[in-house]
């Protein structure tokens, strides 16, 4: 596999330029501050192919859902992500000719991503006639200040003749989607003022009629720079451009700063709010130097790496892997907004609309729990609290009792486009409250749970107790029409996967009952009746099982598949679902990703060890691994087995899974609710890291192929630091009272 970008432990970097790995190049390259984002693309015009992208948090649109027919209570739009305002655009000029790396003659190319500092570098000499000129551009989006946006253009006259450079800097509106349909613009500019040395864009996005909120965004550019502001006008009513000049002799350089400010009518009641703090903002940030706000920006983020850093020595592909994990995953979500959540691509592309998905309950949650505050992770609980109107629309639609929770969602509305996928795919009802479940088993905090938490895991459960029917031949409640984790099977009965989160859900449910206050049962409003109803779905829940392989069935008819493995089918044939049509994978035994196995991974300390060798042994032959979120569960459950080979590979793979560009599908964007995929392998597979009665248990190894592993994890008030060395393992405690920790079944009281 040739790799596109170097192997450095905190760099992203090549030398190379390959127009073909252009897109990979951009989403590679991706910066993020959790409020807004932006792929790796060039600040100036480049006539090749490329996908620009700058999105904001929060910031959507409901556009057409485009189907060749129609379904009752199918939904009314697809939600999906803006590409914003461009508002880092700097076009540069040589001797009056503009640059554009499509077309001109360069050499010294040089991409770099700093992930430990958060600030993307781009480099290259070009050359046009007898002018030579070293051009380098930087840029990092703040998280001291989320609305700032700095970039930094330097250039160098290398040549052995005068030149004069010239370099107009923009904000531009006229953007689109690319995934638009009919190629519509979703921005109309409100209004835009230019003067030589700054300039600002109000837009709005266009009216829908659907009653969803318009947003409006306002962007103000200033500059410093030591060559000379030349007074130009409007070129359009979309854009507004401030032009820089001068002439530099050999040797000479010359610098140009640009700062924007970014507000959106998210955060101000008015237009009038809007744009007045823009322009505080702008004004504050315009008195600080450069370094005065670079500074700012690194000095966050190395408290986030000091809290949450996770070193590997000996591999250093592993080692940029997980830190890469890390990186895209805070550039997009800290928690500070909690209006905001986790889409499957960040701000690194518009595919899957950029909206919530269940990755979030099932793989972000456990993460951020290690490595954050507990309140972020309760802010995402209170996103689906706050949602809880939509789900029950969503409910409705289906002519269904309780809260459906949405599989795609900016408002709590669903939002998808596929009815596979919107409304059998329903197991995300369960993962939510599996969500809640983990944040209280981890933290200890009942205190969500027993008051709002109670509240969606009651709606979820009428869910679910209306969903199910009682079958009288096998005197079973079952769930038909379903669709897994695994997406490879639409419209199957009986999902094991589905029915057993149904079956815990109300089960738990019925034991926060038991807890709550009066009060809060009062509100709640649950019947004896129908506590009664639940409990007797708890006993008599249709699980499919098979006695002579001792495992649990995928879901009815799966055994009667042609059972072959993944080796079987030929190399130049994957990824399947880049080469064989959809109705042969439907046909087919291939897994995408873990879906009884997903299960296992949730209650992982419920089953027996041969229970758990039994159905990996069985399922994980039969997975294709075409998500990104299947490889690192795969990787916990064969360290859990001591498969160490296999939980190494499934390491790399969901560690490197864009890196790498595993499943040729990364040109588009990141995965980035994947990117919880190593820390998820390292901490809970290699380590083994375990919660049980509040306590914390480790069972930790290390991999053959590396020296050393040590990372560090937050726990009820505590910073715990896990060292993994040939000589074994060291525990630590940073941070909080003593605690006492199991490791591999021995008690470890640990002090400062």
């Amino acid at each position: 596999m040739k790799r596109i970008f170097d192997v450095q432990p905190w760099h992203i970097v090549t030398n190379e330029f390959n127009p073909d790995n252009k897109r990979l190049q951009e989403s590679m390259t991706s910066l993020g501050n959790g409020y807004m984002g932006m792929r790796g693309f060039f600040e100036e015009d480049y006539s090749g192919d490329s996908l620009a992208g700058l999105y904001l948090g929060g910031v959507w649109y409901p556009d057409k859902t485009r189907v060749g027919w129609w379904k009752n209570g199918y939904p009314d739009y697809f939600g999906k992500v803006v590409n914003a305002v461009n508002f880092i655009k700097m076009n540069v000029k040589i001797n009056g000719d503009k640059i554009d790396l499509a077309k001109d003659k360069f050499s010294d190319f040089k991409l770099d991503l700093d992930m430990q500092h958060s600030i993307l570098t781009r480099s290259f000499t070009v050359t046009k006639g007898d002018a030579k000129v070293a051009v380098t551009f930087e840029r990092f989006l703040s998280v001291a200040q989320q609305e700032l946006s700095v970039q930094r253009l330097m250039l160098k006259n290398v040549g052995t003749t005068k030149v004069t450079v010239t370099v107009d800097s923009a904000i531009d509106a006229d953007v689109k989607n690319e995934d638009a349909n009919y190629d519509e613009r979703f921005w109309n500019v409100v209004s835009t003022e230019q003067k030589p040395d700054f300039g600002n864009v109000i837009a709005q996005t266009t009216p829908n009629p659907f009653g969803t909120p318009q947003f409006t965004s306002a962007m103000e550019m200033r500059h410093v720079s030591d060559l000379e502001t030349v007074s130009v006008a409007q070129p359009n009513d979309k854009e507004v451009v401030n032009e820089f000049t001068g002439e530099l002799a050999p040797d000479q350089s010359a610098k140009l700063e640009k700062r924007v400010i970014v507000t959106t009518s998210r955060d101000y009641q008015t237009n009038d709010d809007l744009i007045a703090a823009m322009h505080q903002l702008s004004d504050r940030v315009a008195e600080k130097t450069y370094e005065d706000l670079f500074d700012a920006h690194a000095k966050i983020w190395e408290e986030r790496w000091n809290k949450s850093d996770i070193e590997i020595d000996g591999d250093t592909a592993a080692q940029q892997g997980i830190r890469f994990n890390m990186f895209e995953l805070f550039s997009t979500y800290y928690g500070e907004d909690a209006r905001l959540n986790i889409g499957p691509k960040g701000f690194t592309g518009e595919k899957y609309g950029g909206a919530t998905y269940w990755d979030t309950e099932a793989f972000a949650v456990p993460v951020y729990l290690g490595i954050t505050d507990p309140k972020v992770t309760r802010n995402l609980l209170m996103y689906r609290y706050k949602q809880l109107d939509g789900a029950y629309h969503n409910a409705k639609q289906q002519g269904l009792k309780g809260a459906l929770f949405p599989m795609v969602t900016f408002d709590g509305i669903e939002c998808h486009n596929e009815w596979e996928i919107t409304f059998e795919e329903i197991h995300r009802n369960g993962d939510i409250a599996f969500a809640i479940y983990n944040y209280t088993r981890y933290t200890g905090d009942e205190s969500y749970v027993l008051n709002e938490g109670s509240k969606v895991l009651t709606e979820i459960s009428k869910f679910w107790a209306d969903r199910v029917h009682f079958s009288q031949r096998k005197q079973q409640y079952m769930i038909h029409g379903v669709t897994g984790p695994d997406e490879y099977e639409n419209n199957v009965d009986n999902n094991w996967y589905t029915n057993i989160l149904a079956q815990w859900t109300l089960k738990y449910t019925l034991e926060i009952l038991k807890k709550v206050s009066p009060e809060q049962a009062e509100k709640l409003a649950v019947t004896d009746k129908e506590k009664k109803h639940w409990q007797d779905i708890v006993d008599r829940m249709y699980l499919p099982y098979d006695k002579e392989l001792n495992i649990f069935v995928q879901h009815d008819g799966f055994l009667d598949k042609d059972i072959q493995p993944v080796s079987a089918i030929p190399a130049d044939q994957l990824p399947i679902n880049q080469h064989w049509s959809w109705d042969k994978i439907l046909r087919s035994p291939y897994i995408k990703q873990g879906d009884v196995l997903q299960g296992i991974w949730d209650f992982i300390d419920d089953y027996t060890p041969e229970q758990k060798k039994a159905n990996y042994d069985f399922y994980e032959p039969l997975t294709v691994h075409e998500s990104s979120l299947s490889a690192a569960i795969h990787s916990v459950l064969a360290a859990d087995l001591h498969y160490e080979d296999k939980a190494v590979e499934l390491y790399e793979r969901t560690s490197r899974l864009d890196l790498d560009n595993y499943n040729n599908d990364t040109d588009d964007g990141l995965h980035v609710t994947a990117m919880t995929g190593g820390w998820i392998a390292v901490v809970q597979g290699f380590a083994g890291m375990r919660v049980r009665d509040g306590q914390l248990h480790y069972a930790p190894f290390l991999p053959k192929k590396w020296h050393r592993y040590s990372f560090r994890q937050v726990f009820r008030g505590r910073l715990i630091e896990v060292n993994v060395d040939q000589k074994g393992a060291q525990f630590k405690l940073i941070e909080g009272d003593p605690i006492t920790i199991d490791v591999a079944g021995k008690a470890l009281k640990l002090t400062k």
